[in-house]
């Protein structure tokens, strides 16, 4: 019983800890989650507190855990004309945009870190998709002074391109332990997943819609309906994982088809469950911040950081023309959707699929993943609130 009170004792004041610096840092624009982070890596190996942490397998399953519940809530907060407004250009940054991003950042890699083309590309797909947790953090309010169709695309894609990061991942672990797999196989196995997540969450989506309308919920009732919501979105993210389905896909889905089909009981239930997403955020980014050893990250400064330049400057921006200019974006939407392109959360538990998959070399993956992370969270997000006054898109084009 000691070492569990002592273990409630250190998680409970870090976690009060974080929330607390977070309501300061967020006044000059940093994110909760950047400082979630640093006060994980403050009571790591390398911190004052020196506690050693080395479980790859627990922080790959709370790291699971924590983005169900993160895309859920997304999902649930998605109104029907913000998903109608952004899927086309959302589904094309959440696919091409994604591969396009996983391309270029791989190139950069190999020659940042001196890779072979396949550990490249499993390194710049490990980085390549928005965090949903980080953009949503990171806007909070100001999503509603953008352009409707600015801020449904910037929405829409952070849920949207988890699946594809997370096959390309999958895929290129299967590459490199197998080489003689073909491209049909991978095609194949792409249809597979995202066929029966997206059948899976529309099915679970529409049962539950149908089942809640039923049920005597009631506005004094939000806890139970929040905790109701939370337990069927894990129940539908760990059943598409038993059947090798996109997960990701399946959860977001889920949660999209409930805040259409039963609106008010949704809604009713979202203050309650923004504090389970918060708490489920808390432990994941305390958790990685617990997990990377500083002084390795020391050694991997340079190359990551000019992985991280290339992913920010070049590979983003590059993919949002490619994706948006024939949709008649105009520039400054692009440069906006180009600079909301925040890691997060997804690159650091995408690392350590390698690690767990046993390729070589793979723990440098993690600690790139995560400079490219801190360096997202402290260049990119305090920027954008000037950058959105800066072009203009702070309200005076609200309808565009």
């Amino acid at each position: 019983m000691t070492t569990l009170y002592l273990l409630m004792l250190i998680g409970g004041c870090l976690v009060a800890l974080g929330l607390v610096a977070g309501l300061y840092s967020s006044r000059l624009g940093f994110s909760h989650l950047l400082v979630f982070l640093c006060v994980g890596m403050l009571a790591g190996v390398d911190g004052p507190l020196g506690l050693p942490f080395d479980d790859y397998k627990l922080a790959f399953g709370v790291g699971n855990l924590a983005l169900a519940l993160i895309l859920l809530d997304g999902g649930l907060r998605t109104p029907a004309k913000t998903l109608r407004a952004g899927l086309l250009p959302a589904s094309l940054l959440a696919t091409v945009g994604v591969a396009l991003t996983s391309a270029i950042a791989g190139a950069a890699a190999m020659w940042a870190l001196d890779l072979d083309w396949r550990h490249g590309l499993l390194l710049g797909a490990v980085i390549a998709s928005t965090d949903a947790a980080a953009v949503f953090a990171q806007l909070g309010g100001d999503r509603a002074a953008l352009p409707h169709r600015l801020s449904a695309t910037i929405e829409v894609e952070s849920g949207l391109n988890d699946p594809m990061a997370v096959f390309l991942v999958l895929s290129l672990i299967a590459l490199i332990k197998a080489p003689d797999s073909g491209g049909a196989d991978l095609l194949a196995l792409f249809a597979h997943h995202a066929g029966w997540g997206a059948a899976i969450g529309l099915g679970a989506g529409l049962l539950l819609a149908w089942g809640l309308h039923r049920l005597p919920l009631d506005e004094h009732r939000q806890g139970l309906t929040a905790l109701l919501l939370a337990a069927a979105g894990l129940v539908v993210f760990a059943l598409a994982g038993l059947v090798d389905a996109s997960a990701f896909v399946a959860v977001y889905l889920f949660g999209l088809v409930l805040a259409q089909r039963a609106r008010r009981t949704v809604r009713a239930a979202l203050p309650a469950l923004d504090g389970y997403t918060w708490l489920a955020q808390a432990g994941l980014f305390l958790l990685l911040g617990l997990l990377v050893t500083p002084h390795d990250l020391l050694r991997l400064a340079g190359p990551a950081l000019a992985v991280a330049a290339a992913l920010m400057l070049v590979a983003r921006p590059l993919a949002v023309v490619l994706c948006l200019a024939p949709l008649r974006f105009p520039w400054r939407e692009q440069l906006m959707v180009a600079a909301v392109g925040l890691r997060g959360a997804v690159p650091i538990v995408l690392a350590v699929y390698p690690v767990m998959a046993g390729i070589e070399g793979a723990y440098r993956f993690f600690d790139v993943a995560f400079v490219v992370v801190l360096s997202s969270l402290l260049l990119q997000g305090p920027a954008l609130g000037a950058l959105a006054r800066a072009l203009g898109l702070n309200g005076s084009s609200k309808g565009g």
